[in-house]
Formats: C-alpha cells, structure tokens, sequence
C-alpha cells in the first residue's frame, strides 16, 4: 500500500467498494452514506498530540439529499450526518496506518452542535487531532474532531471512538 497524503472523491468512492487498497482495508460508506467529497491532508505526525491530523471536505449544495427531508421546508444536514463523517475519517485513519478490519465506530464522550449546515453553505471542513491509536489485537483510534462550515466551527466531538474487527458476527 501506497500511503498518499490526500485523497481524491473518486479515490474515497474506490475505497468504499474495496478497490482503493483491498479488502483488508477498512472501507468507507458508498453513495449517499459517503460524507466526504475528498482528504486534504492525512498525517501521522503533525496534530495537537503528535498522532496525526486529518482535514477532509464536503461540498454542499442544496441537491443533497438529505435537505429534501430533514426538515420540509426548514432544509438543514442531519448532525449524526456530521458525526458520521468524523467516525468514517477515523476509521479511515486506521486502515491508513497499517490497521485490518471492519471499521465501526465505539462512541464518542461529547458532542457540542452550535450551528448548522444550510443549503446555501459551499464548504463543511472536517478536522480531526488523532489522541491515541492501538495497533494490536486491538485495533482503535481515540480522536478529537470538529466541523467547519464556510470556516465557522459548528460542531465539536470529544474522544471519538473507532475500531477495527476481523469479524463482526458478534459484535
């Protein structure tokens, strides 16, 4: 496996079908459930705790499908949209440091929503500042993340967790 350090939506699409590293890879969510338009930047070394930082995009515009239902008429991104999209670059995360396995994510300890994302926005910026990362029998990230709209933070997540499993029949 090539580590690359961005990631292209054609490439996050590949990744979600098995095709971008294989099927030992963690995938990604395919079609409407793909929260991420592209990575910007994925690193194991920079961040605020030295573990690794990850900037991910989504363009907005008012043909999504979610702002045809979620509300009529008060058309606003579902939030779990935007947790989803931060468990999703966790896992993403993993399976880019060398972990196997089915990604699913474990919890997260706080969420704080203080605004929101309308169909007039043009850009949501995820970050996420890796805490920690087991790459044992064990395989789970621990990370703080938050999200952007047009550069104004809406959303921040405290101790985001994600695992990875060789099998999940039991789970």
């Amino acid at each position: 496996m090539t580590r690359q350090h961005s990631y292209t939506h054609e490439e996050l699409v590949a990744c979600g079908n098995s095709e971008l590293y294989g099927p030992d890879f963690p995938s990604l969510p395919s079609d409407n459930m793909l929260m991420i338009d592209r990575i910007v930047n994925i690193t194991d070394k920079d961040g605020e705790h030295g573990k690794g930082f990850i900037v991910a995009e989504l363009d907005i515009n008012p043909d999504l499908w979610f702002f045809n239902c979620h509300f009529k008429g008060d058309p606003v991104m579902p939030g779990c949209l935007g947790l989803d999209a931060m468990w999703q670059l966790v896992g993403f995360f993993l399976g880019w440091s060398g972990g196997e396995g089915k990604g699913r994510a474990l919890g997260v300890g706080e969420v704080k929503f203080t605004g929101q994302i309308l169909p007039t926005a043009k850009k949501v910026t995820y970050e996420i500042q890796l805490k920690r990362v087991i790459n044992r029998k064990l395989i789970m990230g621990v990370a703080d993340g938050r999200v952007l709209v047009d550069g104004k933070e809406i959303y921040v997540a405290k101790n985001l967790k994600v695992g990875l499993f060789k099998d999940t029949d039991n789970f």
